[in-house]
Parts: C-alpha cells; sequence; structure tokens
C-alpha cells in the first residue's frame, strides 16, 4: 500500500553522518514549513504509568499541533480515538510491545483488537530472540502475518527491531524481513531499552531498504536539531514527547527568534501530555 510521506523527503537523497553538517541542516530548516515538520511526529504516550489525565492531554497536544499520529498503550486506543475525531491526527498503538517475543497468534489478536477500536498505524516488536537465533523465516512470517491483516483493514505497519540489542549484521537482515513480509516502515527502538535512535543505525536502516519502505527514529529525537539531523539522513517519522518544544522552536526560528536551548536535566518539569516515553 502506499503510504504518504512529506514532499521535503523527495528533496535530496538521504545524508550520511559525517555530512550532517551546521550548512545542510540550516538548508533543510529553510525550505521546511510547520506542517513538514509537524507530519514527522508521532506523539508517544507509552509509558506504563501515565494516567487518563495525561493520555487526554497529550491527546489534545496531539491535535493543537497537528502531528502525524498518537502512539497510545492498546487499552487507550478507543479513548484517543474519541478524543481525536475531527482531526487530522491518526491513532497509533503497539503490538507485541515492548519485547517481540510474543507468540504470532497473540500479536495477531492484538492487531485485531486495536484495529476494531479504531487505530490505523501499527507499532510492532519483531521477534528479537528468533532474530537473533537466526530464524529468519519465522521473523519474516511474524511480521508478515500482521502486515497482511492491517493492510486488509486499510491501516500500516511499523517493525521495531530495537537495535540497541542488534548487531549491524542483524540490523540489515531485520531491514530485508521487513521488507519482505510487507512492512511500510523500520523503526529504530521501541523507548524502553537502553539506547535509542543513533545516526549510524539510521543510515544503515536508510541504506538497507528500497525507497517506498520509510524509516523510523525513536529514542532520543527530543530538540528540533535532532530532528532536523535525522531527517537529512532520510527518517521520515519520529516518536517523540517533547512535541511543543520543537514545534514552538520551529515557530520561533521562522520568526527570527535564536534555537530554544534543550532541557537542561532529565528531571526538568514538561508541558501537559509531554514525556510519554523516548
Amino acid at each position: 500500500m502506499s503510504v504518504p510521506r512529506g514532499t521535503w523527503a523527495e528533496v535530496a537523497a538521504p545524508r550520511q553522518p559525517a555530512e550532517l553538517t551546521p550548512e545542510v541542516l540550516a538548508d533543510l530548516f529553510g525550505r521546511l514549513t510547520e506542517r513538514d515538520i509537524a507530519k514527522t511526529i508521532d506523539h508517544s504516550l507509552l509509558r506504563p504509568e501515565l494516567d487518563d489525565a495525561f493520555i487526554e492531554d497529550g491527546c489534545r497536544l496531539a491535535a493543537e499541533y497537528d502531528v502525524a499520529s498518537v502512539c497510545v498503550r492498546p487499552a487507550d486506543v478507543v479513548r484517543a480515538r474519541a478524543l481525536l475525531a475531527g482531526t487530522d491526527v491518526v491513532v497509533g498503538t503497539t503490538i507485541g510491545f515492548p519485547h517481540g517475543n510474543h507468540t504470532t497468534a497473540t500479536k495477531v489478536y492484538e492487531a485485531e483488537q486495536a484495529l476494531r477500536d479504531g487505530a490505523v498505524e501499527l507499532d510492532m516488536v519483531l521477534e528479537i530472540a528468533a532474530l537473533k537465533s537466526g530464524r529468519d523465516a519465522e521473523v519474516q512470517a511474524d511480521i508478515a502475518a500482521i502486515c497482511e491483516l492491517a493492510h486488509a483493514a486499510g491501516a500500516i505497519v511499523k517493525v521495531i527491531f530495537e537495535n540497541a540489542y542488534l548487531t549491524d549484521d542483524e540490523k540489515v537482515r531485520a531491514c530485508r524481513l521487513s521488507e519482505a513480509a510487507g512492512a511500510d516502515f523500520v523503526k529504530t527502538s521501541t523507548g524502553f531499552a537502553p539506547g535509542g535512535a543513533t545516526h549510524e543505525d539510521l543510515a544503515l536502516m536508510r541504506a538497507n531498504t528500497s525507497s517506498h519502505v520509510q524509516v523510523k527514529a525513536a529514542g532520543g529525537v527530543r530538540t528540533l536539531d535532532a530532528l532536523l539531523a535525522v531527517m537529512a539522513l532520510g527518517t521520515t517519522r519520529i516518536g517523540a514527547t517533547a512535541t511543543r518544544t520543537i514545534l514552538d522552536d520551529f515557530r520561533a526560528r521562522k520568526a527570527g527568534a535564536a534555537p530554544v536551548a534543550a532541557t537542561a536535566h532529565p528531571g526538568a518539569p514538561e508541558a501537559p501530555g509531554e514525556g510519554g516515553t523516548y
């Protein structure tokens, strides 16, 4: 199926990490609109302790900034769908999250329920242990089962690798298996492993998938500069919690203000609805 992407993604070939100079990022910034930035963002609301008020605030924030989607826990899909009715923000959720080692039958059941509840984007974790054990046919079949179900319902699938646990060879195999299984996106991380998206991993994933398969960065993209860098590498979606910070900084810079500084320390307070993971 064809998955929309921002027109900015077709402007130039993806860069390599060594090419991410200030001049390259400034040129990219100059060509982007606020909608280009907003529609790369999946606003993440996945931490296990988030209460109903936090989920509701997060959905309202996502609607206010007109991002691509919210990515919520499966139990929150119905609530998110109701809160976002009439907006251009879609609802996504997770499958086999966060470890990926559910049986395929369990993942299919989760996906069926999520689709019934109103999710149109499914972020599934591949079978990490099977991939590391060389059981590639099982990994591909597991992904394909979710892709077939989702595509029949008009939904898309993003396959999470959890790169912190993988070698480069395993990441390349995961790219090829995901594409062969029909995935719409390959994605770096859940946000719950020791590491998130790195420039090297994003370049590797972009280089080892065809152009119709998109790349999502998750984990560590918390500023506008960080977002611009991963976009320059060929990433078309990011999982983010610092949505307001990123988009307010974009608006301010377009108006001629200085860049917004990154959060000074991990415990600094965040806006209502931000800080859902990643």
